[in-house]
């Protein structure tokens, strides 16, 4: 967060899954023609089993791309998303556990390669406790974690452990878990993220949340609170209070747009949810 007394204004994003069918170029057009700074990566949608196919080369001329669209890379998420198949982050299989947490640890070097500051840790798939005490799969997640912190802090990356709604995982959904397990590893590069769809199992209104939270907050994604993008549902009046108060914050870290149904496809989803995030900004004081 900002501790000068001035502040600039927000820093929008936009994730890439939603146009992985177009060409990296054409993503990142359609980004900044709408009127984003920043796009967020998803590894897996440029893969077909590992992200060391990407090589040195490719992110390079990723990152060319990126620039001369006039765009900044806002971190990279969905981070053991298959492909690669079979990655699972707390699963009481040492060998399987172990691979996957090599795995983040060549997701920090191409988050890094890119120029992005964190790392979103979603997946919800690859994190739940599959039949173990949840205590015993937290213990494992945050074992994982301190094992790439040092890497991460050295590519100047930010691991951010993120809440998620129950329906999609039993390990940590609520932001006050994701942040007992960041206190956990004690490590400045492990830290948490707020998400409004995911923020559904939260007992606090959001503006409340983020008065307690922001200082470990790194990043926001944001999105109607089922998932679409924004303009499909009540996000234009129900989420004024809560950018009031990323304003009062001086918030001035990414808010990253994370949608999950594509299908009125990259350019729409990019447009109209700007529309709304401009329409959010005008009614704040």
């Amino acid at each position: 967060m900002s501790t000068d007394s001035k502040w600039s204004g927000f820093k929008y994003a936009m994730c890439n899954e939603s146009m992985a069918e177009l060409s990296w170029e054409e993503q990142c057009r359609i980004v900044k023609n709408a009127g984003y700074k920043g796009i967020e990566v998803a590894a897996f949608t440029f893969v077909k089993e590992s992200v060391e196919e990407i090589s040195p080369q490719k992110r390079k001329q990723m990152v060319s791309v990126i620039k001369d669209a006039g765009l900044e890379c806002a971190g990279i998420h969905w981070l053991l998303a298959p492909p690669p198949e079979g990655l699972h982050f707390t699963t009481p299989d040492t060998a399987v556990r172990r691979k996957t947490v090599d795995y983040l640890d060549k997701l920090i070097d191409f988050c890094g390669d890119l120029g992005g500051p964190c790392m979103v840790f979603g997946s919800p798939n690859q994190r739940s406790t599959m039949g173990i005490p949840i205590e015993e799969a937290k213990k494992y997640f945050a074992e994982g974690n301190a094992r790439v912190a040092d890497h991460a802090q050295q590519r100047g990356v930010k691991i951010l452990v993120e809440h998620l709604p129950k329906y999609a995982t039993d390990v940590i959904n609520t932001l006050e878990e994701a942040l007992e397990l960041a206190k956990q590893i004690n490590h400045p590069a492990i830290q948490i993220v707020f998400d409004f769809h995911n923020a559904v199992d939260e007992t606090e209104p959001f503006d409340v949340l983020l008065q307690k939270y922001y200082k470990n907050i790194e990043h926001v994604h944001i999105q109607e609170m089922d998932g679409k993008h924004l303009g499909t549902g009540t996000a234009a009046s129900d989420y004024v209070k809560t950018f009031q108060t990323l304003k009062d914050l001086k918030y001035d870290k990414w808010i990253s747009l994370e949608v999950f149904d594509f299908s009125p496809g990259g350019r729409k989803i990019a447009e109209e949810s700007m529309s709304v995030l401009k329409q959010i900004e005008g009614k704040l004081l």
